[in-house]
């Protein structure tokens, strides 16, 4: 990784309600502005007028400071505050900025008026870590270290404005010939880089994909930035609200479970090249809307809709060789606890074993350790369960309503909460279990012990990185733990999960925004979306592709 300069920017709110703060700080080289920028940028809350992302500052070094909007949202430039913004125009483009020049956000008469203080210089950044968001804005798109693309320099300084005099182009003059050769220099870098909005349905491909190898596949740096806010939105501020006090600083990016991220973007890599997992998505929209609803209800992360898919693609019957079954792929004694401790009417009943008429009907609130081969209705590693005279399991509304009991098992639990990474714990207790000691059956890679001997081990008071710490197996195929306090299986069970289910919000939110399930996620779509990372197949594109996989 090639490290240089880190330059942050130093802003303030002339008006509103956060003029009272003074300067404020914010991480480069890239920092967004707008009503709910994301991680680490200038929140302006309690304006009107200004979008969810307004615009986009970059400072890759301390004389190359620009700002640009976001889409077709309003920016107007002025060397002080001291002016009427009815005389001037939006820019229409990326412009530089100086010390001391005034921003406004948003229509004249509402939004916000900043002041472009300085940049700082503070220590290095990696260019490896870190990828431009400044390809938020149409046209742009910057190289680590280099001013954005779009910047033209026969343009620098040429602002439109209805009246600007002639001091206006104080706020937006800098070396037009120092700019050029950085451009034609970064143009023929960037020529060879892969354009992230080129990634798409390629191929027949699966309909799912268990795990990916980070060192044979990486993430994209591109795209690996360019999640940032959907994974932010679905699972950091999720455990950031449930960790309280504790949750401290889960909002930035260096803090969060790096590991969990990288190979959540290289599995969203992996699954948006397959049309079959397009395919599949569109014929179960009305089911993950329904997950999706009920979860909402609950009070439980919506990401939590993406499990099904893993585990059986939502479809109602997908016995596996353990003999869990259904949408959620419950095991017969998990429904009878649901149905006892949890009182829903959730039921296992008068089962059938190949070979023979006797009917079996579960009678532990857990399965036994190792239920390949204790469980009763296993025989050599082979489920003897040929039918249920009553099988809840395969009922969405009903097996939902259990899930969502299960899942809130971890996500209630008082020492998971304060983990800071509850959600990834809480999806991790699907596949593994969350603490059948309760129950007489002391399982080590259950999610509560395991947690409790991560945290011992590491020393820490706090796992947000449990998860991505603790895969070590190569694949979802190892059958030991390889060093880890989790089973391989579940090593690679939660990131392609939180990736599904970001694929699944562009998919659906650009198809089927207008459903109610899905109207919440419209703001993904939108320019400054994270579902522009991607070309999202329309429903008529997805039913002319039926490629196998």
């Amino acid at each position: 990784m090639s490290q240089q300069e880190r330059w942050d920017v130093v802003l303030k709110a002339i008006n509103g309600p956060q003029a009272v703060i003074g300067d404020q700080t914010y991480r480069g080289p890239v920092v967004r502005l707008g009503a709910n920028p994301g991680p680490g940028g200038f929140k302006l809350t309690g304006y009107r007028g200004v979008d969810a992302r307004q615009c986009v500052i970059t400072a890759y070094d301390g004389g190359t400071i620009s700002v640009a909007p976001v889409g077709n949202n309003q920016i107007r430039m002025a060397p002080h505050a001291h002016v009427n913004w009815k005389d001037i125009d939006p820019i229409r483009g990326a412009e530089y900025l100086s010390k001391g020049c005034a921003l406004h956000l948003g229509p004249v008469g509402r939004g916000a008026t900043l002041e472009f203080v300085e940049c700082k210089r503070l220590g290095v950044w990696e260019t490896g870590s870190l990828a431009s968001e400044a390809a938020d804005v149409p046209g742009q798109r910057a190289a680590p270290g280099a001013p954005p693309t779009s910047y033209d320099a026969r343009r620098v300084g040429n602002v439109q404005a209805s009246n600007a005099p002639f001091w206006f182009l104080g706020c937006t003059f800098f070396m037009s010939s120092a700019t050029a050769v950085a451009v034609l220099l970064v143009g023929s870098i960037l020529l060879l880089d892969r354009d992230v909005a080129d990634l798409g349905p390629q191929e027949p491909g699966y309909d799912l994909y268990d795990s990916v190898d980070l060192s044979t596949s990486p993430p994209s740096t591109e795209l690996l930035e360019g999640l940032h806010r959907p994974f932010y939105e679905f699972v950091m501020a999720p455990n950031s609200v449930a960790a309280g006090a504790k949750g401290v600083g889960l909002d930035k990016a260096e803090n969060w479970d790096q590991v969990f991220l990288q190979y959540t973007t290289a599995s969203v890599e992996q699954h948006v090249k397959a049309w079959n997992v397009f395919r599949r998505l569109d014929a179960i929209r009305r089911e993950y809307g329904s997950v999706v609803t009920q979860l909402r209800a609950a009070g439980l992360p919506e990401v939590f809709a993406a499990i099904p898919y893993q585990e059986s693609r939502y479809k109602p019957s997908y016995p596996s060789e353990v003999c869990a079954d259904g949408y959620w792929q419950f095991m017969p004694e998990v429904a009878l606890r649901v149905e006892r401790m949890g009182k829903i009417p959730f039921k296992v009943r008068d089962c059938r074993f190949k070979g023979t008429e006797v009917k079996w009907s579960p009678q532990l609130l857990t399965p036994p350790r190792n239920a390949m081969k204790n469980a009763e209705y296993m025989d050599e590693g082979v489920c003897r369960i040929t039918s249920c005279d009553v099988d809840d399991r395969t009922d969405l509304a009903k097996s939902t309503a259990a899930a969502i009991y299960t899942l809130g098992e971890a996500y209630n639990d008082p020492t998971l909460r304060q983990s800071g990474a509850l959600v990834q714990l809480t999806i991790a207790s699907h596949n593994t279990g969350y603490d059948d000691s309760r129950f007489g059956v002391k399982k080590s890679t259950n999610v509560l012990p395991a947690y409790a001997a991560f945290v011992k081990s590491a020393g820490a008071k706090q796992g947000s990185n449990f998860y991505g710490s603790s895969i070590r197996c190569g694949s979802h195929l190892d059958s030991g733990r390889c060093g880890s306090v989790l089973m391989g299986q579940t090593q690679h069970y939660v990131y392609p999960i939180v990736a599904q289910h970001l694929i699944a919000v562009c998919y659906y939110a650009q198809n089927y925004g207008e459903d109610t399930a899905f109207k919440p996620w419209n703001v993904y779509t939108r320019a400054d979306g994270y579902c522009r990372q991607f070309k999202i197949p329309s429903k008529a594109e997805v039913l002319r592709n039926k490629g196998g996989g």
